[in-house]
């Protein structure tokens, strides 16, 4: 996978240069949420700005998009599978103890479960893990998580 942020031009690019690549396209960071896209001059919704986003995406020939998965729903709703949904922003559920996770800058987050039960194809997690103290044990529970959610569908 390559990940590309950027205008029509940037993304239609990368998408007829792809060779084996995968190309997904950044719809909007997780760090953002409604006041950060009024600062920066968005007249839309997250959410409308967001599918927006993946459908020009996906009209260049994209294979997918980044999103957070309070938007997977919505991704899913008006364009089907036709796209991959990768989900980032993804924070361990309450049994998972991680020291420093919790204040960061990530606004539009879910769990693990919720990202797949949203319509994530893969998820995203960093932070929860690395700055976690024991990053192997949430690692292991985390890849818990992901194996129980899949073996109950």
């Amino acid at each position: 996978f390559a990940t590309v942020h950027g205008n029509q031009a940037i993304l239609k690019a990368a998408a007829d240069n792809k060779s084996n690549c995968k190309i997904l396209a950044v719809t909007a960071l997780t760090s953002l949420d409604r006041g950060d896209l009024d600062d920066l001059g968005f007249q839309c919704s997250v959410d409308e700005l967001v599918l927006s986003r993946a459908k020009r995406s996906l009209e260049v020939g994209c294979d997918g998009v980044i999103s957070s998965g309070l938007e997977a729903p919505k991704l899913r709703e008006f364009l089907s599978h036709q796209l991959l949904v990768v989900t980032p922003g993804i924070r361990p559920v309450d049994n998972i103890e991680v020291s420093g996770g919790a204040n960061d800058d990530q606004k539009r987050i879910v769990d693990v479960r919720q990202a797949f039960v949203n319509g994530a194809d893969y998820i995203v997690m960093g932070r929860p893990i690395i700055k976690s103290d024991n990053p192997i044990e949430v690692a292991r529970q985390v890849t818990f998580q992901i194996s129980n959610y899949f073996n109950k569908i």
